[in-house]
């Protein structure tokens, strides 16, 4: 296993979600749903190695522990949906656009070029959860799904000057989209208590259909230096 370093989130280590969603691949519990824990920043074009025991799956870096994974139960209500527009009107005010921690992040850094990040800009709506469009790209899988429900949970505890990181993350993917297919992301927090925060995410179909879920731990991080 690689994480090639154009699905970085910080600008050394990999993407939270992407990372997770590729650890939950090895583990083949897409529609079962996985548990993922980070245990340190995923390092980039580095090969890892994946060893099963007590049911799931290790990742190491070397001597280095890089995440765990196990099956899981995603019991909590998914966040409801928005309609495309709205998300569309919610994302033009992303405040990632104004200061963002990580701007070349894969999934929501406004630095990737359409093609090459997936620009998933989640705005804030008037009950303060987070929406934003999507549009899956031609090579959507269900890693890609889960790292499309990594940020949009975490920008809804981000603020000016306090950023967080994905320390764990549970999900369950019901259905990838097909390529080119628009959906919607929204995202809420649960509970925040000192750096950790409990977020929610999901992913709509264009049709309404909950295509997956994510509940996720955040940790709050130094603001990164520049």
């Amino acid at each position: 296993m690689i994480i090639e370093p154009r699905f970085n989130g910080p600008a050394e280590s990999g993407n939270g979600g992407y990372t997770a969603g590729l650890v939950a691949a090895a583990l083949d519990a897409d529609h079962v749903g996985a548990v993922v824990t980070l245990r340190v920043p995923p390092p980039l074009a580095t090969p890892l190695q994946v060893t099963r025991a007590d049911g799931g799956i290790r990742v190491h870096a070397g001597d280095q522990l890089v995440a765990e994974a196990a099956p899981a139960v995603l019991s909590d209500e998914p966040v409801p949906p928005v309609p495309y527009e709205d998300a569309v009107a919610a994302s033009k005010a992303y405040a990632g656009f104004a200061d963002h921690p990580f701007p070349t992040c894969y999934v929501c850094g406004p630095q990737r070029e359409a093609g090459d990040g997936l620009r998933i800009f989640p705005g804030a709506l008037p009950d303060g959860r987070t929406a934003a469009p999507w549009s899956a790209p031609p090579d959507v899988s269900s890693v890609t799904v889960w790292a499309a429900l990594d940020c949009p949970g975490g920008w809804s505890i981000i603020a000016p000057g306090r950023p967080y990181v994905l320390g764990r993350m549970t999900a369950r993917v019901d259905a990838v989209p097909a390529p080119d297919a628009r959906c919607v992301v929204v995202g809420a927090v649960a509970q925040a208590e000192g750096r950790k925060a409990q977020v929610r995410s999901a992913l709509y179909g264009s049709d309404g259909a909950l295509l997956a879920q994510a509940s996720s731990t955040w940790i709050a991080i130094e603001q990164p230096a520049g």
